[in-house]
């Protein structure tokens, strides 16, 4: 149990970190809110309804996915296989999704 205590600690420092951050930003932050500041914003780039950044997250995490899973496809038999086909499904519905908003017409 004495090996777990320095992982404890740093998890307590964390947090005592995390919730004084917090609570100083809302304390001594500016509380002078508007439209313009309660909008999405990306880059620099005018917010528009369908979000580029959208398809990005749908192809990142797909890739996240996939290689780890086509690495290691050989020790995960049948169950690896029935994972990544309803996971190939979900991906497939954020692609419908997608192109039905529109998002993947290039101007």
């Amino acid at each position: 149990m004495r090996l777990y205590v320095p992982i404890f600690v740093l998890a307590v420092l964390a947090l005592g970190f995390a919730s004084f951050s917090v609570f100083m930003g809302t304390q001594a932050g500016p509380k002078r809110w508007n439209r313009a500041k309660l909008e999405s914003y990306e880059c620099g780039i005018e917010p528009t309804p369908m979000p580029p950044a959208m398809l990005f997250i749908v192809f990142d995490i797909e890739i996240i996915f996939l290689y780890p899973w086509a690495v290691t496809f050989n020790k995960l038999g049948a169950f690896g296989l029935v994972e990544m086909v309803t996971f190939v499904i979900t991906v497939l519905v954020a692609y419908a999704y997608i192109w039905r908003r529109g998002g993947l017409e290039w101007d």
